[in-house]
């Protein structure tokens, strides 16, 4: 990410699964970057909450003990992301504004507020996937969700390298040989990328949200 700020990459929100997600010193690198991220994170993560007058609460909870806490109140609701190849990509989602309260809570009044977003899926008895984001405060759920699940496109284009263009075909035992291989394999897939484009022109961007912000897999 570093490497891409100092090359004058116009900067995204950063998209990340839970293996970089529920490191709290990952989060706040990205955050002195400058930069806002959406990671996915372990749902023993521990948070205290927002109530909906905006003050803080005590106690300290886990994601996973929050989230049946919430399903046994009916708060999860159904957002549909995109169309899929068959039928609507939806699930049932709560948001919360919370803060993270590692280390017993030490600390957590200079702590920055993020949102929390939990997905439950349809015939599940546990939360699919927990997100926590950095975004300003003026953000809605359908906005969040569209913004999150973004991440799809990285694994299909992961798919697709090894699918079509052989990425996990390479059966060398030094560095410099999978260098080049996947140096290769990369520059082939934007080539497919690029002619992809100049025949099938994108529509007019914007249509998920007139102001989504740019993203950064």
């Amino acid at each position: 990410m570093q490497r891409a700020l100092n090359d004058g990459i116009p900067p995204g929100l950063v998209l990340a699964d839970q293996a970089y997600g529920t490191s709290r010193e990952w989060r706040k690198r990205v955050r002195e970057m400058g930069l806002h991220y959406a990671a996915a994170v372990d749902h023993r993560t521990t948070v205290r909450v927002f109530d909906k007058g905006g003050r803080r609460r005590e106690e300290i909870i886990s994601i996973v003990d929050l989230a049946h806490r919430i399903e046994s109140h009916g708060g999860f609701r159904r957002c549909t992301w995109r169309e899929g190849t068959k039928h609507d990509l939806s699930a049932r989602f709560a948001l919360r504004r919370v803060v993270p309260a590692y280390d017993g809570g030490s600390g957590i009044d200079e702590r920055e507020p993020v949102w929390l977003l939990i997905e439950w899926r349809d015939n599940e008895d546990a939360p699919a996937n927990c997100f926590l984001c950095s975004l300003p405060e003026r953000l809605t759920k359908k906005r969040l969700v569209r913004m999150v699940m973004q991440r799809w496109r990285t694994e299909r284009a992961y798919q697709d390298l090894k699918d079509e263009l052989g990425l996990d075909h390479y059966e060398g035992r030094r560095f410099p040989g999978w260098h080049h291989h996947v140096s290769v394999v990369l520059c082939c897939y934007a080539f497919v990328v690029a002619e992809r484009v100049r025949h099938f022109p994108p529509s007019a961007r914007g249509t998920m949200d007139d102001d989504a912000q740019s993203l950064a897999a």
